[in-house]
């Protein structure tokens, strides 16, 4: 079983949960990667969110060999066969646990942003990671929160070698891991884009959880999107585009007077966490937004689909008449990758009527000799140590003849992994869209 990324590991795993729901438990992520996975997890089964901070405690002549591992509260959980095989002395014991201690305390103020730490007394916890390779990180997790008071620990994962499986099955109330192959090298072979989880992208999805569910703020304008009720919409649709049926995430706030749409790059998906970070960014300034799938399932199994953008801009082009008729108002686009070609090739395109588009890391190149063509104003964001992609967006904003604008991040790669790069991504976003689709009162 292969996974898009981490987003669409928890929309998978939630499935796997959903007997769960009944018991209205507790769902904490791992950090980092584990975070992503139980941030859908928990919205699935309409669950607190938390995160579980665990720090294993290594022997000093060997850390990868664990004698205990320290949580939150004090929590210790100490191995004292180990200790006493390995005739461990107590004062090394101690300065290895001090260490730990400080680490664990400054990652789980870090993460939480001041929040208390959900109180697991008597509750079904579910323990989420990424998935596992040896199991003795997620085996701690599972008995700190058992001393935090869990009546039940479940111990929830993507993908797991078949023995690290077996050993956690027999230590946890319940496990639930969607594959184990045989052919188990390292977790990351079995996503398509496994790239590291920033600091910030786990307080993101905290801080979204504990505020729970509500409408955006309003922005002002003209007449207001909005489903047949007359309020927000938030719903996963199928649309109709160029011959296929696409997935769709469709969200407009109450009161949001233009939608973006999402064409997503390579090896990406709607579930992709760093659009959806930025989605969320728009839908909290008051915008909508459409993040659909351009290709079938069967499709992305061939990477050569990826790089069809005449293919790609037509279905965003059928998908965008399809909006139109469902919400109205000004749509714009967000693009990534070669997404970022699939918008502006659409947006190229005779009546288009599109209020404005950004590109993320973009392919602008690929739409080729038509840029000269796109009316929309267009915003070009580039990581600063993103060299190539830096020189075909300058050629590209060189070629655009609507009004243009290169922004960089300083220090950014091209998937905008480091600290506080995808924040300013977001941030660009939103201040070009509400400046470009939004008419002011």
């Amino acid at each position: 079983m292969l996974f898009t990324d981490r987003a669409d590991a928890g929309h998978r795993l939630a499935e796997a949960l959903q007997h769960l729901r009944g018991e209205e438990p507790i769902v904490l992520g791992l950090p980092r990667g584990g975070v992503p996975v139980a941030f859908y997890v928990a919205q699935s089964l309409q669950a607190p969110l938390d995160v579980i901070v665990v720090r294993k405690l290594g022997v000093p002549y060997q850390r990868e060999l664990g004698f205990g591992a320290i949580g939150e509260g004090g929590v210790r959980v100490i191995s004292d066969d180990i200790v006493r095989r390995g005739r461990l002395e107590q004062a090394d014991l101690a300065s290895v646990e001090h260490a730990e201690a400080a680490e664990l305390a400054r990652q789980a103020e870090r993460f939480r942003a001041g929040r208390p730490r959900l109180d697991l007394s008597g509750r079904t916890a579910i323990v989420v990671d990424d998935g596992i390779a040896t199991g003795a990180t997620a085996a701690a997790a599972c008995e700190v929160v058992r001393a935090h008071g869990a009546a039940r620990v479940v111990l929830a994962v993507p993908v797991a070698p078949p023995d690290a499986a077996e050993r956690l099955r027999a230590s946890t109330d319940e496990f639930v891991c969607l594959s184990t192959p045989f052919a188990f090298s390292a977790v990351g072979e079995w996503y398509r884009d496994f790239s590291q989880t920033p600091d910030d992208e786990v307080v993101s999805l905290l801080a979204q959880a504990a505020a729970g569910p509500g409408p955006a703020a309003p922005a002002p304008s003209a007449a207001p999107a909005k489903g047949a009720d007359g309020k927000g919409v938030q719903e996963e649709l199928m649309i109709d585009a160029a011959g296929v049926r696409l997935t769709g995430d469709l969200t407009v706030p109450a009161g949001a007077k233009a939608v973006v749409m999402f064409a997503h790059g390579s090896g990406s998906s709607r579930h992709s966490p760093r659009n959806r970070r930025v989605a969320t960014a728009l839908n909290q300034a008051g915008l909508g937004t459409l993040l659909f799938d351009l290709l079938t399932p069967a499709e992305e199994a061939n990477r050569a689909n990826v790089f069809d953008i005449e293919t790609l801009a037509d279905r965003l082009t059928d998908a965008t008449g399809w909006l139109r008729g469902r919400v109205g108002g000004p749509i714009g686009y967000f693009g990534a990758s070669t997404g970022a070609a699939a918008a502006l090739r659409a947006a190229a395109s005779p009546g288009a009527d599109i209020g404005a588009v950004v590109s993320r890391g973009g392919r602008p190149d690929l739409a080729g000799p038509l840029l000269p063509g796109v009316q929309a104003p267009t915003l070009l964001i580039v990581g600063g140590n993103d060299p190539q992609v830096l020189d075909l967006n300058r050629e590209a904003e060189a070629a655009l003849r609507c009004e243009t604008r290169l922004e960089i991040v300083p220090g950014a790669t091209h998937l905008f992994e480091e600290h506080g790069a995808l924040q300013q991504v977001a941030g660009l976003a939103r201040d070009w869209f509400t400046s470009h689709l939004v008419t002011p009162a």
